[in-house]
């Protein structure tokens, strides 16, 4: 009944899939993200900026913004090897690469 209802509204139904009980927290994390830090942040001007703006942002969250990990390391990303140079360590040289103008930032040691 509620289907009818729905459809009638130009509303598509989505069901979750039986064998993925965690699609939808999965989901829901994903989409605060995606609000928090970048749509609560950007006057959208139309729809191909949208769709630019949110393939930037897929493309930072699965690659380059850190996700925690167990005991806090970075999956995927060994850590570093301890320094002996002296100047290394108190003057780290960090690069910031913006995405989006500003509104996504990635932050890698230089080599």
């Amino acid at each position: 009944m509620s289907d009818t209802v729905l459809t009638d509204a130009d509303i598509q139904v989505v069901l979750s899939g039986v064998r993925i009980p965690r699609m939808n927290a999965i989901t829901e994390r994903w989409i605060q993200s995606c609000r928090r830090e970048l749509l609560d942040r950007t006057l959208i001007w139309n729809q191909r900026h949208l769709l630019h703006a949110l393939r930037e942002y897929e493309q930072f969250y699965n690659t380059h913004q850190p996700h925690q990990g167990i005991v806090n390391a970075r999956p995927l990303h060994p850590l570093p090897q301890p320094t002996t140079d002296q100047a290394a360590v108190t003057q780290p040289s960090i690069r910031r690469r913006q995405r989006l103008g500003g509104i996504l930032n990635e932050y890698h040691r230089a080599a």
